[in-house]
């Protein structure tokens, strides 16, 4: 993701401990000027030329990084780490391994970064927890996640959703020069057309606000009448002199525009902008009291980290302040959200356990907790960020470079429901604890299995209008399914009443329900597993108890037919008791056919007479 790191607004500073040398001029200029592209040309020219050696390869690599071709960053951070480096190397070619979707080299490399860096805040995370990779892949999905129709071959990213426009950042404008950094043209702030059935149409630059350098992104107050944006700090020839390289180094700054008419006029910078460092990726509170952003400034933890500033009534501006080890670390953190409800932040970082890349994550930033992933489909391997929220039309906005350029996606929260069920002893209605309760989804998929609480519920999220089904069960009583019908929620509660298991047991049976069987098969219906757990509970309670399983037909069908299916019935009556974990050893099944019927009717029988020939019965062998 190229456009990202410009507006980030960080170098990746070079070490090593093999240095540049007169071979490497050409390629160091470029690399110093931010023409990554082209620097890469030249260091692989030396490559080429069998003049190369670490510092040649860790460049390559680091050209690599900042243009985000993860491919060709592994390859060179290879090379690079033959010879030792610095602590950053190894963390940056952690990233990109996971980029490529490589966890488990990639573990290696984080093993070497938390070796040399112990006191680095990323280290004690990893190593507090890394095998972090699967719980990410287990989180509950949260949005559906789906591409644009405005997005071009170029760079777009940043949408933000303000009444009827989509406000966003794009490299599309074909009549700028073209940028060395991304051999790209300079990036500008574009609006579509935000249709009632969602699509969007229209999409055009908003002049007013662009320059002839780097423009984006935006935030709105919520009144519509002030917007804070991104752009370069040469837009008011605000830069630092690098005289050894012949460079103007500019910066990214906040702007102000308040809005005249239907345009955007009075453009200003704001008070905190500096040439020392950058602001950059501002969102604004919906009380418009606090404005976040990015920076590099004095005091962060980071390359780049996230920071909030008071807006006073007057307009003027109160000290920036740094919102911490709770959102920021010692990687980057940038491209900050702050929701309507003026506490939780969406922001992208590159420091915290992620799946590859830059991945989205939200704080509550009224809460000492930390900040959390928002997992698949939001997160990927690549870089994900900019994340937006418009609470009133139930839409959100990422951008992405999953598909192989930054592309805007839309993110649709999935509806959710609470369901709650709750375990009880269907005869005195008492709760019951630690009750097993399968849910299904409408085609019989496990969603989850859990364990009732001491008040006997089991709470899970689950989707809306969808049917699920609860199976709920426990030692000593009969277990149950409940259907749950389709519901917008926000919670369904469904009780889940269990009979006590009652059976009749002799001195020489156990007496159960007819075990029925589907016509001419022998598996276990649901019916009859119901009816055999009763005998899986009294062969658990008493545990020297051997059972033989005699399965009957009754006489109808010939003499060796009816023999092989009760025999097939009976062994599959044994399989399933030993699947409920009963041994092997005390149950045992036999199939006698119509040889021992109940009622000696042979060819005159009643259609009762057959059924009660057609039996299971359960002998205590011991």
């Amino acid at each position: 993701m190229k456009n990202l790191y410009i507006l980030l607004s960080f170098i990746i500073a070079t070490t090593s401990l093999c240095a540049q040398n007169k071979n490497t001029k050409k390629a160091d200029k470029l690399f110093k000027r931010f023409e990554y592209i082209t620097a890469a040309e030249e260091y692989l020219k030396l490559v080429e030329n069998g003049k190369s050696d670490g510092y040649v390869y860790k460049q390559l690599a680091d050209a690599y990084y900042n243009t985000f071709n993860t491919t060709e960053a592994v390859k060179w951070y290879a090379k690079a780490t033959e010879t030792p480096q610095d602590a950053e190397t190894y963390f940056r070619y952690a990233q990109m391994l996971k980029a490529n979707g490589k966890y488990e080299e990639a573990n290696k490399q984080m093993q070497k970064f938390a070796s040399l860096a112990p006191a680095d805040q990323r280290a004690k995370t990893f190593l507090g927890n890394p095998n972090y990779i699967q719980g990410l892949l287990n989180l509950e999905k949260l949005f559906d996640v789906n591409t644009l129709n405005i997005n071009t071959d170029k760079s777009d990213f940043g949408a933000l959703l303000f009444d009827n426009s989509l406000y966003f950042t794009s490299a599309r404008n074909a009549s700028k020069k073209e940028y060395g950094w991304t051999k790209e043209p300079f990036l500008d702030i574009y609006k579509a057309n935000y249709n009632a059935d969602g699509t969007l149409s229209g999409a055009g630059a908003v002049n007013e606000l662009n320059s002839k350098f780097h423009d984006g992104t935006v935030t709105i107050s919520a009144d519509g009448n002030t917007m804070y944006f991104s752009s370069d700090s040469f837009r008011e020839s605000s830069f630092q002199k690098d005289k050894a390289n012949k460079l103007k180094l500019g910066r990214n700054n906040i702007f102000k525009a308040t809005k005249e008419g239907d345009s955007w006029g009075a453009i200003s910078s704001v008070s905190f902008n500096s040439p020392a460092y950058s602001t950059s990726n501002p969102s604004l509170s919906s009380d418009g009291k606090t404005l976040y952003f990015s920076s590099d400034m004095p005091g962060s933890i980071g390359d780049v980290d996230i920071w909030k500033v008071a807006i006073n009534a007057d307009g003027s501006f109160g000290t920036p302040e740094n919102l911490g080890i709770k959102v920021n670390t010692e990687g980057a953190e940038s491209f900050p959200f702050i929701a309507e409800d003026n506490t939780t932040l969406y922001f992208a970082s590159s420091g915290r356990p992620g799946l590859g890349g830059f991945d989205i994550f939200q704080a509550d930033l009224a809460k000492e907790t930390e900040a959390t992933n928002l997992g698949k489909p939001v997160n990927s391997e690549k870089d994900d960020f900019a994340f937006t929220y418009n609470k009133g039309r139930k839409i959100g906005f990422l951008s992405s470079n999953r598909n192989g350029n930054d592309d805007i996606f839309s993110a649709t929260p999935l509806c959710k429901v609470e369901l709650l069920a709750v375990v009880t002893d269907a005869k005195t209605n008492a709760i019951l604890a630690n009750a097993t309760v399968v849910i299904l989804d409408d085609k019989k998929n496990i969603i989850a299995t859990e364990k009732s609480n001491e008040k006997g519920e089991v709470k899970h999220r689950v989707e809306c209008d969808k049917a699920y089904v609860i199976q709920a069960s426990k030692d000593g009583y009969e277990s149950n399914t409940a259907t749950v019908a389709q519901s917008k929620g926000p919670e369904v509660k469904i009780n889940v009443p269990l009979k006590p298991i009652d059976v009749i047991v002799t001195e020489t049976e156990v007496v159960l329900k007819p075990i029925y069987f589907d016509f001419n098969k022998h598996n276990i219906t649901a019916a009859s597993a119901a009816e055999l757990d009763k005998l899986v509970q009294v062969m658990k309670n008493n545990t020297r108890m051997v059972i033989l399983a005699k399965s009957h037909t009754d006489n109808r069908g010939s003499d060796s037919y009816n023999l092989t299916l009760s025999d097939k019935r009976a062994k599959s009556t044994v399989r399933y008791i030993v699947s409920k974990g009963v041994d092997m050893t005390r149950i045992a099944g036999k199939g006698y056919g119509e040889t021992v019927p109940k009622v000696d009717c042979k060819e005159n029988c009643t259609e009762e007479e057959h059924a009660q020939n057609r039996r299971s019965e359960f002998m205590i062998v011991k």
